[in-house]
């Protein structure tokens, strides 16, 4: 696998999201039919702004629909979003993606490992591998 990896390379599927104002801020929601190479309901690696986060992703009430519903520092605020500060706001804001607008998300490696940037922006992400699932399990069991 090479080193880096853009986000035009082949490899990489790049989904559209559609910003979505609620009661407590904004969410990305993918369209049900792009939300296959996105886990529901899991915390995943993010790339903001050249910045490894984690983001938390949920699953709608239609069972399909998938949203990022905040970008945190670490796994452990995600899983516990009351204890850390959700950097999804201010990236929406300063990028001038509001209610209705859209942002890319970039499978750099599906269920695990994305990007995220506003249409016409390139990124490039580090080449990353998911942990095996013995140490993700041990990983979110030190987390928690």
């Amino acid at each position: 696998m090479a080193d880096r990896i853009p986000s035009d390379h082949p490899s990489v599927e790049t989904l559209r999201t559609t910003c979505v104002a609620t009661a407590t801020g904004h969410r990305l929601e993918l369209p049900a039919e792009e939300s296959a190479t996105v886990p529901a309901d899991d915390v995943v690696r993010l790339v903001l702004d050249g910045e490894e986060r984690s983001a938390r992703v949920d699953r709608a009430i239609d069972g399909d629909t998938r949203s990022i519903t905040g970008v945190y520092e670490t796994p452990r605020y995600a899983r516990n979003p009351g204890e850390g500060t959700n950097l999804l706001e201010r990236w929406l804001d300063d990028n001038g993606v509001d209610d209705g607008s859209s942002a890319l998300l970039d499978v750099v490696e599906p269920n695990f490992y994305y990007g995220l940037r506003t249409p016409g922006e390139s990124a490039v992400y580090a080449a990353k591998e998911p942990p095996s699932d013995s140490l993700a399990s041990i990983a979110e069991d030190l987390d928690e």
